[in-house]
């Protein structure tokens, strides 16, 4: 099974309704690997319905946390808002000034300025989980319960974190963070507790109470995480490998959930997915790429076939380029496979039947809409890319594949090729699939070709005009040229790179002649020719 249909078997032995949850801090622009976490719970909800359990997917939203530095993109007028909630203060205008006139009017904050844009994302991919937003939370009494158990159970929660965790806290730790009058968790020294109040010193000195009623304060992270769980009700939730690390704070949380009254939820640790070359995404030092930004290069189901395509334990290596044609190509691949068929070939071996087992779940859960296979598009995107470059228009492509008004291209296909076009003009494109076709002979490079060169340029110049205008003829083509002098196929190819491209390698040369106007190509090759002589 699909690593998303065996978590669903497993929740189906806690009964009850279930809740799925996702959760992240907005505290930066988010990116793709932040769709690993949200796509995971979403396909554990996806396959649970599909096993019959009453599921909700939930994104908990943790705009309650403080802003913590002053990061790159922001400007220095931040520096007073350190500590305070980022649900709670005004987001980003274009300069990275605080944009005070619109908090003011409509109460945008920090934590909506991130968040908004990935909802967009989500929604394009298929993704409508209930939003909790913790501030929202803390501040209607959600909280309440679970903030006087931990006050009344301190020393308790301080040995739990200890013992498992194997860190000392500090002496004045407490497990409630009050908010200072300036609206300020840093700081802050709890000073004492009589219920409903919590007694503190801010970081004047100056002695405060706050009522932990009213949702004025915080709990820590390893205690925020347990009642979230206790008071939604969360049966199943996916996180990353830090926080399911030995000592971390799932295992701590398990623990500290007993004394809320509920026990933890079936956990589901995911690996990270790193940048090629760059490491691992963070919102705060810009090594990212935003979700927006890569459903304007490739169809959405790509970007779920990424998280659906790999086990949540393995790490995902992604980069805008040549990663993105292979994975886009593979999608296109699987889908015009019929899966089920090959499935049902009893001469498969148990390693191959598991193989495509998990194949078909990843097409499956890489669709938009929940049990709708997405159709394929007949055509690769190594392909469309090549199209798109060769092709002054869309008319083009479309002759080029043989459609037209009786058989017109797809609404898939439409859509392929304007993505495509937006992701030739992006620097994200890989170099090695970029076709730059020239119309003057590259003077240098020609100067350096031998006689060999120039006897194979000519050959293939006389061998094309009589040559069947395809791919595989132009191949041949090519190949002879060399061999009718007893040279090696690679100085054809070379010769043809640096007169059509005006480089010595690039994208596979035989179907870009072939896209390219018979005519045109001759015509290039002997103003080359020309120059020589």
């Amino acid at each position: 099974m699909h690593w998303a249909d065996v978590v669903a078997v497993n929740l189906s032995r806690r009964a009850g309704k279930h809740i799925i949850s996702t959760g992240i801090t907005p505290s930066g622009e988010f990116h793709i690997g932040h769709l690993r976490e949200i796509l995971t719970g979403e396909m554990i909800s996806r396959a649970a319905i599909d096993a019959g359990l009453d599921v909700e997917f939930i994104f908990i939203v943790d705009d309650a946390d403080p802003l913590r530095r002053v990061y790159p993109f922001l400007d220095e007028e931040y520096d007073k808002f350190i500590g305070h909630q980022i649900g709670n203060i005004p987001a980003p205008d274009a300069n990275g000034k605080p944009d005070y006139e619109r908090f003011s009017s409509d109460g945008f904050s920090y934590a909506d300025y991130f968040l908004n844009p990935f909802l967009d994302a989500l929604r394009a991919i298929g993704v409508n989980p209930r939003i909790v937003k913790n501030l929202a939370a803390y501040r209607s009494g959600k909280f309440t319960d679970c903030i006087k158990t931990a006050c009344d159970n301190a020393d308790k929660i301080r040995e739990i974190i200890e013992r498992v965790s194997g860190r000392e806290l500090p002496t004045n730790w407490f497990p409630y963070s009050p908010i200072d009058t300036n609206g300020c968790l840093f700081g802050v020294t709890v000073t004492g507790y009589e219920y409903p109040l919590v007694h503190y010193t801010d970081a004047n000195g100056r002695k405060c109470s706050s009522d932990i009623t009213h949702g004025h304060g915080k709990l820590p992270w390893r205690i925020d995480w347990p009642a979230k769980w206790a008071w939604i009700g969360v049966t199943c939730e996916a996180f990353g490998k830090d926080h399911g690390a030995s000592g971390g704070s799932y295992d701590t949380g398990k623990e500290i959930c007993q004394l809320f009254g509920y026990d933890a939820p079936q956990p589901l640790v995911y690996e990270w997915i790193s940048l090629k070359g760059k490491g691992a995404m963070s919102s705060s030092t810009g090594n990212t790429i935003g979700p927006m930004e890569a459903l304007d290069l490739v169809p959405p189901e790509i970007l779920r076939f990424l998280i659906a395509g790999s086990k949540p334990n393995k790490a995902i290596e992604f980069d805008a380029g040549m990663s993105l044609v292979n994975l886009a190509d593979e999608y296109e691949r699987s889908c015009a496979r019929n899966l089920a068929d090959e499935l049902n070939d009893e001469s498969i071996s148990r390693r191959r039947k598991v193989q495509l087992e998990d194949l078909m779940g990843a097409v499956r859960l890489s669709s938009i809409e929940h049990n709708s296979i997405t159709d394929s598009s007949n055509v690769s995107f190594r392909h469309l890319a090549l199209l798109a470059q060769t092709k002054t228009n869309d008319e083009q492509v479309w002759q080029s594949l043989a459609l037209d008004e009786t058989n017109p291209p797809s609404d898939i296909l439409i859509d392929r090729l304007k993505k495509m076009r937006t992701w030739i003009s992006s620097p994200h494109f890989p170099a090695e699939m970029r076709v730059r076709v020239i119309n003057q002979p590259p003077l240098e490079l020609i100067s350096e070709l031998s006689n060999d060169d120039k006897s194979v340029l000519t050959n293939l110049t006389k061998m094309l005009e009589t040559c069947d205008w395809d791919a595989d003829s132009i191949a041949a083509c090519i190949v002879d040229s060399a061999k009718s002098i007893d040279k090696s196929p690679r100085i054809a190819y070379s010769v043809a790179y640096m007169c059509l491209m005006g480089s010595k390698k690039g994208p596979k040369l035989a179907p870009i002649i072939a896209e390219l106007g018979k005519q045109e190509v001759i015509e290039q090759f002997s103003r080359c020719l020309d120059s020589i002589i």
